[in-house]
């Protein structure tokens, strides 16, 4: 049994986590979730004993537990070190492991070869593979998994989902990915930071994550219908008293003088009216819930014929480093389509998105605005947030509404890009991409870091979205209900699948 007894996080002199216990018993699939920089990864560490940028106080009992741990990235540092060298401490380490290393190698959909390459030449798919190859290599009493969905292809997630739910060992972990949430969490951790962030609060609860959502939605539901409730009463006891006053107040000024009686009883009356005044003004209101998913996106409509061409791409070849990653790629948009390229990881899709891009970027009929999946090729990390937005266009009062309207706080909007969390330089890209007017939207893993509690709005906004959108995807609700045309990138060809 791992167990945590009343533990509280301190960051930089802001409690992220207070008072938090709980146990990992044999089968639980504890899930952690929450909105971007709610400190999820952060107690993650702490558990691990490796997270040297905070203090906490409470108890961490391993009990004996061995724990695997996939960290959210991979670090640079080793990005100059072979795979082999990462995998294995030596020839004697690779010999004890060869038949899980290919057992494992194979359902990855890896190659051999792979082990030669050094970590930074992988694509962002095959170093989260490797990381869960390393994983599955070692002897492991429970696992510790943050994001281990990110960049993975779709038949991968699919195993990993089998892995999760079929598991006997405890797993925490952190995702983002609705549809294996959905699939294998039966525990759910909930992080949130309430009162614009100035709060924290957590919620664990022994459920499955559509019943956790669907009941807190029923329950926030019932908590704004009651607050609005209570607002009108109030506003109706409010209106009734001062109508009273009003009458009072206009028999006073009328009244006779020679009717000092009537005066007196009219100021007693004023008095009490006065006094209920104060005491309906100090009246506490039920509030509507301050949740952090309610956040609002929305692009405005952009004029693009339906017939248009947007692009006519041929590439016999998809060249990296003189490596051939794919060949006969053909692709014709239209208009308004919707499409997403899927395929397995290393096969080329950021690299042909980011062709893309360059292709279409000094295009003068149309206006692109592009996302890749690395946030550092189009963000400046030092610049502030409000001076990202900001242009001749965009003032900072209208900036600051958008921004807010995504739950950035006053301390963020003035703060610099890189103390964002990831999810939330994802928001505020896609934010840039709205206040410019963009008609067509390049986008690489567009959902990937954001909080499963904010994607619904995020996919609702894009789906609605009336131009065109070229997209790379493993966010399997993601396809489903924003792309409408769906494309397989393979070493062979790019296959049009619907």
């Amino acid at each position: 049994m791992f167990e945590v007894k009343n533990l509280t996080i301190v960051q930089n002199d802001k409690t992220i986590i207070e008072n938090l216990s709980f146990t990992l018993n044999k089968r639980d699939k504890l899930a952690i979730i929450g909105e971007e920089g709610n400190g999820k990864s952060t107690l993650i560490k702490t558990l691990l004993g490796i997270c040297d940028y905070v203090t906490y106080t409470g108890s961490i009992y391993f009990h004996g537990y061995t724990i695997g741990y996939l960290e959210q990235s991979m670090s640079i540092d080793h990005f100059d070190t072979s795979v082999f060298t990462y995998l294995f401490e030596n020839e004697n380490a690779y010999y004890d492991k060869i038949t899980l290393f290919y057992k494992y190698l194979e359902i990855l959909q890896l190659k051999e070869e792979v082990l030669t390459q050094k970590l930074g030449t992988l694509s962002g798919g095959e170093k989260v593979k490797i990381g869960i190859l390393k994983l599955m290599l070692i002897e492991v009493d429970l696992y510790f998994l943050d994001e281990p969905t990110n960049d993975l292809d779709i038949e991968t997630l699919e195993w990993l989902e089998e892995f999760i739910c079929h598991t006997e060992k405890p797993i925490l972990y952190v995702s983002h990915d609705e549809t294996l949430l959905s699939h294998t969490a039966n525990r759910i951790l909930h992080l949130e930071q309430v009162k614009h962030k100035t709060e924290c609060s957590h919620t664990l609860l022994n459920v499955d994550y559509d019943t956790y959502v669907t009941n807190r939605v029923r329950l926030l539901e019932k908590q704004t219908q009651l607050a609005h409730s209570k607002a009108r009463e109030y506003k109706k006891q409010e209106d009734k008293l001062k109508k009273v006053m009003q009458k009072v107040e206009f028999e006073q000024n009328t009244i006779s003088r020679s009717n000092p009686h009537g005066a007196k009883v009219l100021k007693k009356k004023m008095h009490t009216l006065k006094s209920q005044e104060k005491k309906l003004g100090n009246k506490e209101l039920t509030r509507v819930p301050d949740v952090e998913e309610h956040i609002r996106l929305f692009f405005e409509n952009v004029s693009l014929p339906k017939t248009k061409i947007i692009l006519k791409l041929e590439i016999p070849k998809l060249i990296v480093e003189e490596k051939v990653l794919a060949r006969d790629i053909q692709l014709e948009v239209v208009g308004n389509e919707h499409i997403c390229i899927v395929g397995k990881n290393g096969v080329g899709k950021s690299t042909l998105l980011s062709k893309i891009y360059e292709t279409l970027k000094k295009r003068q009929d149309i206006k692109v605005g592009y996302m890749p999946q690395d946030y550092s090729l189009i963000l400046d990390y030092y610049e502030t947030v409000l001076d990202y937005l900001c242009d001749e266009d965009i003032d900072k009062t209208t900036a600051r509404m958008y921004l807010g309207n995504l739950n950035f706080t006053r301390e963020e909007m003035t703060g610099k890009i890189k103390s964002l969390s990831n999810g939330s330089k994802a928001k505020l890209i896609l934010l840039k991409l709205v206040l410019s007017k963009c008609n067509v939207l390049l986008l690489d893993e567009p959902t990937r870091n954001i909080s499963p509690l904010s994607n619904p709005v995020i996919r609702k906004s894009l789906c609605e979205f009336s131009g065109c959108i070229i997209s790379v995807s493993h966010d399997r609700k993601y396809i489903l209900e924003v792309c409408d045309v769906l494309y397989t990138l393979t070493n062979n060809k790019l296959r049009k699948d619907k």
